[in-house]
C-alpha cells in the first residue's frame, strides 16, 4: 500500500501567525499614536518612549539570563510594553521615573509571574497605576508645543466647561504622549481589528458604554458625551490594553462584559472620584475580575458531564 496512516499529537493545524508577528503589528498599530505625541509634545516624547522600550527590553534580558531561562526578547513583547507604557507617560516625566515604571512593568508584573501568558494582570496598565500613586509627576500633564497651559480636556469637562471638538478629535490637548490623538489611536485600533489581531468586542462595548453613560449623566449633552469619550486615555486603554489575550476574556460575550464592566468603573471614577480619569484602574481592576467572566462565559462541550 502507498498509502499510509500517519499518527501524530496535536496540535494537526498549524498557522503563520506567532507572537512575534502579533507584537509586530502591535507595533505597527502604535506608530500612528507615537507620530502624533511627537508632533504635539517634542522630541522629549520620544527620548522617554525609548527609554521605556529599551529599559523593559534590557530587565527581561537581564531577568531570563540571571535565572537561566531561555531568552524571550525576540518575541517583542517586552517592546511592546516599554512602547505602550511611554505612551501612557507626561512627556515631561523625570527619566529615571520612567525607568522605575518599566522595572516594575517587567520584573514585578511579567516576569515574576513566569512571563508572557502567566501575568495576571496588564504589565504596562498596572505600571502606570503604579506610577501614578507613586510619583507626583504622573499628574503633571503635559501641553502640546504650541498651546497654552491650561486645565486638562477631563477636568474641564468636569466643571462643565467644552473643549474643542476638532482639537480632541486631532490630538492637539493636554495630556500623556500616546493618548492625545484618537485619530491616530482610531486609525491603529482599526488596522488591529482588520489584521484580526484582536476583534471588535471590547473597544466597542467599553468606548460605547462610556459613551452611553456620559450621555446619561451630563444631562443627555451629545457634544459633551463625545468629548468624554475623546479625551484622556479611553481610546488607547479600549484598543491596546483592554484586548490583552492573556488578561481578557476569550469568548466574544465575555469581551463585552470586560468592556462594558471597564467602561462603568472608568465613569464612575471619572464622575464620582477623586482621579479625573478612570481607564487605568477600570482596566486593572477588570483584569482581576477576567478568570470568573471566562469562567461564567465559556461555552459547555457537548456530552459534557456537569460536575
Amino acid at each position: 500500500m502507498d498509502k499510509k496512516l500517519h499518527i501524530s499529537s496535536s496540535p494537526h493545524f498549524h498557522s503563520n501567525i506567532t507572537t512575534k508577528s502579533i507584537m509586530l503589528d502591535v507595533i505597527i498599530a502604535l506608530i500612528p499614536a507615537l507620530v502624533a505625541g511627537v508632533i504635539f509634545f517634542g522630541v522629549s516624547a520620544l527620548l522617554l518612549v525609548g527609554v521605556c522600550v529599551l529599559t523593559c527590553v534590557f530587565c527581561e534580558f537581564i531577568f531570563n539570563y540571571i535565572v537561566k531561562k531561555e531568552q524571550t526578547i525576540g518575541d517583542l513583547s517586552a517592546v511592546v510594553t516599554g512602547l505602550i507604557l511611554g505612551l501612557n507617560i507626561p512627556s515631561n516625566l523625570p527619566v529615571w521615573q520612567a525607568v522605575v515604571g518599566s522595572v516594575f512593568a517587567i520584573i514585578v508584573v511579567k516576569c515574576i509571574f513566569g512571563g508572557i501568558g502567566c501575568n495576571v494582570v496588564n504589565p504596562a496598565i498596572t505600571a502606570r497605576v503604579f506610577m501614578l500613586i507613586a510619583f507626583d509627576s504622573m499628574a503633571k500633564v503635559a501641553f502640546p508645543l504650541d498651546a497654552v497651559s491650561t486645565a486638562t480636556p477631563l477636568a474641564e469637562l468636569a466643571e462643565g466647561k467644552m473643549p474643542s471638538l476638532v482639537d480632541a478629535f486631532i490630538g492637539n490637548i493636554g495630556g500623556v504622549i500616546g493618548e492625545t490623538s484618537a485619530l491616530a489611536l482610531l486609525i491603529g485600533g482599526l488596522y488591529l481589528i482588520f489584521k484580526k489581531v484582536i476583534t471588535w468586542h471590547i473597544p466597542v462595548s467599553f468606548i460605547g458604554s462610556v459613551f452611553v453613560l456620559s450621555f446619561l449623566l451630563d444631562g443627555f449633552n451629545f457634544t459633551s458625551a463625545l468629548l468624554w469619550i475623546l479625551s484622556g486615555g479611553l481610546f488607547i486603554g479600549a484598543f491596546f490594553m483592554a484586548t490583552d489575550y492573556v488578561t481578557s476574556p476569550s469568548t466574544a460575550l465575555g469581551k463585552i462584559i470586560f468592556g462594558v464592566g471597564a467602561g462603568f468603573i472608568t465613569v464612575v471614577i471619572r464622575f464620582y472620584g477623586n482621579y479625573p480619569e478612570g481607564v487605568s484602574f477600570a482596566i486593572l481592576m477588570m483584569n482581576i475580575l477576567n478568570p470568573y467572566i471566562d469562567s461564567l462565559t465559556q461555552r459547555k462541550l457537548f456530552g459534557g458531564n456537569k460536575k
